[in-house]
């Protein structure tokens, strides 16, 4: 199984976590992340998340977000993917959305996992598009 996780996916852990739908969101990004680490699943990297992740302010989140490069398949920038953007941006996608589901479609991956509810909300049908706390819910009913 391979899966990509957005930017906001990666920072979720970080956020406040006094909101109970934030707090389980962290948690399952970090069940997911353990399932990297013990290679039962396979994760995508982009040139995209490279790009967002050097943006943040925050130098240790910055670094310790980029380790999960070293893990990762990477996707580097390609004309199929800024087509592929293009076309998922026809959907309302903003750009920076809109190529990170494109790498991961044009990465194969099987899961494209976001906490954004603005992404979640689109009919996305290259790849299923989902939250980190539905993904495992659906991966513990799987195994």
């Amino acid at each position: 199984m391979r899966i990509y996780l957005d930017n906001c996916s990666y920072n979720r852990p970080y956020d406040i976590q006094s909101n109970i739908w934030i707090k389980l969101e962290a948690e399952a990004k970090l069940f997911i992340q353990e399932l990297v680490k013990k290679g039962e699943i396979e994760l995508i990297w982009s040139f995209v998340l490279d790009y967002e992740n050097s943006e943040n302010p925050f130098d240790d989140k910055r670094e310790q977000i980029g380790k999960w490069r070293n893990l990762a398949e990477y996707c580097g920038f390609s004309e199929q993917i800024a087509e592929k953007a293009k076309s998922l941006m026809r959907l309302g996608l903003k750009q920076m959305d809109a190529s990170h589901i494109a790498c991961a479609v044009v990465s194969q991956a099987d899961y494209f996992i976001t906490t954004d509810k603005r992404i979640l909300n689109k009919n996305v049908t290259e790849i299923i598009v989902i939250n980190p706390v539905n993904f495992v819910e659906k991966y513990v009913n799987e195994i």
